[in-house]
């Protein structure tokens, strides 16, 4: 083969390439495969990663580290959830928050990149939606989300009595995962 016939080759096999993982990624939704919250996270069966936030300005709630969330589960199981103010999923789930909140569960929340230490969008969107968290921590470097190994928002967490990570939502949490997954596995570790 010239190489004339290699330049003209490679770019054809590239696409033909990239059309067959499309192909090969449509077929696996269509027979029910393919899971884009199926990434595994590593934090699962090991305890809740160091930290300590400070309060998100305005919200009227603590900061919150670590050792909160410990000597909350030691009661009983509790919810971590990464939120945003620009995140639409993050609307969607809102109202099941509020729900396991009234239920009695206990929901720690932490403002994920909001922008800056004063940005009112997080509280301002708090006060219009509601307020389901015990302790509001803003995270304004993302390291908190890193050493969670959070991919995007919201993203939530289940922390036993022990303060191990049992359960990982990558997306919003809908109503079927709240009474499949959520409260079944709530109920188990009480």
């Amino acid at each position: 083969m010239t190489r004339r016939q290699v330049m003209f080759a490679l770019p054809a096999l590239a696409t033909l390439g990239a059309a067959g993982g499309f192909y090969a990624m449509l077929s696996g939704m269509r027979s029910g495969s393919f899971d884009p919250r199926g990434v595994p996270s590593a934090l699962i069966g090991r305890s809740v990663p160091g930290f300590d936030l400070a309060a998100l300005p305005g919200s009227n709630k603590p900061g919150l580290a670590s050792r909160d969330i410990i000597a909350a589960a030691a009661q009983r199981p509790v919810l971590v959830n990464f939120f945003a103010s620009w995140c639409v999923p993050c609307l969607v789930e809102h109202p099941h928050l509020m729900r396991l909140a009234a239920e009695g569960v206990p929901v720690f929340g932490i403002n994920y990149h909001s922008g800056s230490q004063t940005d009112p969008g997080a509280v301002a969107w708090l006060r219009r939606h509601g307020d389901p968290f015990l302790r509001i921590g803003i995270d304004l470097t993302g390291r908190v989300a890193v050493d969670f190994g959070v991919y995007g928002v919201p993203e939530t967490y289940i922390i036993d009595r022990q303060g191990v990570v049992r359960w990982r939502m990558a997306g919003p949490i809908t109503p079927e995962i709240l009474d499949e997954q959520v409260r079944p596995l709530l109920r188990r570790l009480a």
